[in-house]
């Protein structure tokens, strides 16, 4: 087991040095210049070149890329062109909110998705069944923001239960924190419950076909024993393997989620630099999720070993 962690960490490292790359070469053969935007709209051309001088831009790409990889290897992610921190403080300002909400996230899905996928699967045919298939179909068609503004709407403006934007902190308080990302995680949660609940239906279908399903009715078990201790747990790895996707795929949703509710998490970071071409924080923030997606992917692979012992590595 530890042999294999190891192979799987060391295969990370060519997957992130070609990340970084790639990012590095899109970022600087695109259209668009920080030193501009820095500058402003009535910079002269003098004044510009002197921003690019200073942001070390005039060098060749490939030089930059090099002082760029040397930084990284000595844990510097560089200073950012536009909010004039370093990327390190930049991140640790604005991780909380982003595990925040993906955190109260994945576990609504979880809780919510799970039973739904179960239940279609017993009730298979029925009009339970369709109404659980029917809303992972509209969860998986409407657009996270068109989601966003709905709630907002309904529940923010109408309702006045929840704030309509912004976040608290958890040290602010646990119910101001729980309710500032109630509804941006419900808004984020639609399609994920969507996904999860979907593949249980499936994965729980293959096996209440099973015999030793036959045999534990036989014995007298009860169904809700049946379908969570036999059916669900001998169905797991594909659910796993589909709630761990949904970890990964969060990294995208935030994006969204975040700027539609004013979160000043890493998504809305991203999309700040972005518009500002800040290349030190678009390089740090997509290499991070990078790293993420990996190191998801293995505790996923690690968990088979939980659900099926017949699983080694």
């Amino acid at each position: 087991m530890l042999s294999y962690i190891l192979r799987r960490l060391a295969a990370t490292v060519p997957v992130l040095f070609t990340v970084a790359v790639m990012v590095f070469l899109m970022l600087r053969l695109t259209p668009g210049d920080p030193a501009a935007i820095i500058a402003g709209d009535n910079a002269t051309t003098q004044q510009i070149l002197d921003i690019r001088t200073k942001l070390g831009l005039e060098q060749p790409i490939l030089q930059q890329f090099f002082i760029w990889l040397g930084g990284l290897l000595r844990g510097e992610l560089g200073e950012s062109f536009f909010f004039r921190k370093t990327v390190f403080e930049l991140i640790s300002e604005r991780i909380e909110p982003t595990l925040s909400l993906a955190f109260l996230t994945i576990v609504l899905a979880v809780l919510i998705a799970i039973p739904l996928g179960v239940l279609a699967a017993y009730k298979q045919g029925t009009w339970i069944d369709r109404i659980v298939m029917g809303f992972s179909v509209i969860g998986f068609s409407v657009p996270v923001f068109v989601i966003g503004y709905l709630l907002i709407y309904v529940f923010a403006i109408k309702l006045g239960w929840f704030p309509v934007q912004g976040y608290q902190r958890i040290g602010n308080g646990v119910w101001p924190w729980f309710r500032s990302l109630v509804l941006p995680a419900f808004t984020l949660s639609v399609i994920y419950v969507a996904l999860i609940a979907r593949m249980t239906r499936t994965s729980v279908l293959e096996v209440l076909s099973e015999d030793y399903i036959r045999t534990a009715r036989a014995k007298g078990q009860t169904e809700v024993k049946v379908l969570f201790q036999h059916a669900l747990k001998n169905a797991a790895v594909p659910i796993v393997t589909v709630v761990g996707i949904g970890v990964a795929l969060l990294i995208g949703g935030v994006v969204v989620t975040e700027s539609v509710y004013s979160i000043p998490g890493l998504g809305r970071l991203t999309v700040d630099a972005v518009l500002a071409r800040d290349f030190p924080v678009i390089q740090a923030i997509i290499l991070a999720f990078s790293f993420v997606y990996v190191l998801i992917n293995l505790l996923v692979d690690l968990s088979y070993t939980i659900f099926d012992p017949r699983i080694r590595y």
